[in-house]
């Protein structure tokens, strides 16, 4: 078995290493720095363990990357398609980048070669790739990447959604899929692709609900820890749900499924209600941080504002659609002294405009109003935050998720949906 694994960022490269532990394989991309870093074992992104399966891979033989279309695809039985499908700045996917793409490498496989699609691309869009190219046989495998966890989901998922047509095709691919899973979930490509949609959009859907309820909370005097542990409670809804009042959902990758389910509905003349609240919700409530520090500190121009984690999660260095990254721009258009850390970050990043890097968060913390703790980096949780509050100029922590279990002694500590812990430092 012979796998060509297109596209090599995060979820490719990924892809590629876990296959090569089972399979030959190829990884191509046509960014030749980007082939250059994997030729030498490093991955694009930080990803725990990541570096080290990439160089074993290539050490035992199993694993080559290419910038060669034809060389990758000509005597391969499946070309995987990996490619993250990149989003605008209203989390529009730009579709077309990744078909032209496919499109490039396609055409050099050999017939009754197996295409899968892993890109988040909309429904529909296997069967048009199925039509372009009928020598093929093209699933759908939606994408289950999972930022600092991504070796560990791959290799040990829950259960695998596989979209095919036809039994010759299934019986091809159980093998394969049975190296990393027992439980593959067969459907139509169709219902694989809206699978996808819908299980991104039912957690920014969860995400957004219990945000709004914990607003509520914040107007009542209700707790919205305490309301999530009850909600958990009830058997309809369950322990698991994703629940947790706290920040915006971030990082395009929930956003891009509800923006492609309602451009969906507006193509097919099928107006929807529910679906795209979820998006102007979400966007509402990115300024929470922003209100708050208005409501606490009054005029913001000029106050020197500390953000705290700059990834839109731990585990992962990437900045892209970061909602620290946002918050810094809103605060800078405010005329916010914005100072910034992130743990992995080692040099000022380009993506927070004039807000100013720093090395140590004690140094990013000093004489400020706020603090904004924006990731829950253990870095940041477990901090000396008795230390920092001694050199901040007002004992003011916005920490929207709560990542902060036990705040300093004198601090005023707020997070979405529960009661300040401490008088106002007017």
């Amino acid at each position: 078995m012979k796998i060509a694994v297109l596209g090599l960022w995060h979820l490719g490269s990924v892809t590629a290493a876990c296959c090569a532990e089972h399979f030959s394989v190829t990884g191509l991309d046509f960014d030749e720095d980007l082939i250059a870093g994997l030729k030498a074992g490093r991955a694009p992104i930080m990803e725990p363990g990541l570096d080290a399966l990439l160089q074993e891979g290539i050490r035992e033989g199993r694993l080559a990357f290419t910038t060669d279309e034809r060389q990758a695809c000509q005597d391969a039985d499946i070309l995987w398609i990996c490619d993250d499908t990149p989003v605008d700045a209203d989390d529009v996917a730009d579709t077309q980048y990744v078909l032209t793409r496919v499109r490039r490498a396609a055409q050099h496989l050999p017939s009754g070669a197996v295409l899968i699609v892993s890109s988040q691309m909309p429904v529909g869009t296997c069967g048009k790739l199925q039509e372009e190219f009928p020598e093929l046989h093209v699933v759908c495998c939606p994408e289950n990447l999972r930022l600092g966890k991504a070796l560990e989901v791959f290799r040990s998922p829950e259960r695998i959604v596989l979209g095919v047509r036809d039994a010759e095709t299934k019986a091809r691919l159980e093998p394969v899929f049975g190296k990393w899973s027992q439980n593959l979930l067969w459907m139509s490509p169709e219902s694989a692709e809206m699978t996808k949609h819908g299980i991104n959009t039912f957690l920014a859907m969860s995400v957004t609900f219990m945000n709004e309820l914990a607003k509520l909370c914040e107007k009542t005097g209700a707790n919205a820890r305490e309301v999530e542990l009850g909600l958990k409670s009830e058997s309809r809804i369950g322990p698991r749900a994703f629940l947790r009042a706290g920040g915006a959902f971030a990082g395009g990758t929930l956003a891009r499924d509800v923006v492609a389910l309602t451009r969906i509905a507006a193509e097919k003349s099928e107006p929807l209600r529910l679906i795209p609240c979820i998006k102007e919700s979400n966007d509402q409530h990115k300024l929470w941080a922003l209100q708050r520090l208005k409501e606490e500190l009054g005029d913001l121009k000029g106050r020197p504002v500390a953000i705290l984690g700059l990834t839109y999660k731990p585990g992962t260095d990437t900045l892209r659609r970061s909602l620290a990254v946002e918050l810094c721009h809103a605060l800078l258009n405010e005329g916010v002294d914005v100072r910034a850390y992130d743990p992995v970050i080692h040099s000022q990043p380009a993506e927070i405009g004039s807000a100013v890097w720093h090395a140590s968060m004690a140094d990013a913390v000093a004489g400020t109003d706020a603090v904004v703790v924006c990731t829950g980096w253990p870095e940041i949780r477990d901090a000396d935050w008795g230390m920092l509050l001694g050199k901040m100029h007002r004992p003011l922590i916005l920490d929207a998720d709560g990542f902060i279990s036990s705040p300093p002694s004198g601090a005023r500590h707020l997070s979405v949906g529960r009661p300040a812990q401490s008088p106002s430092v007017h």
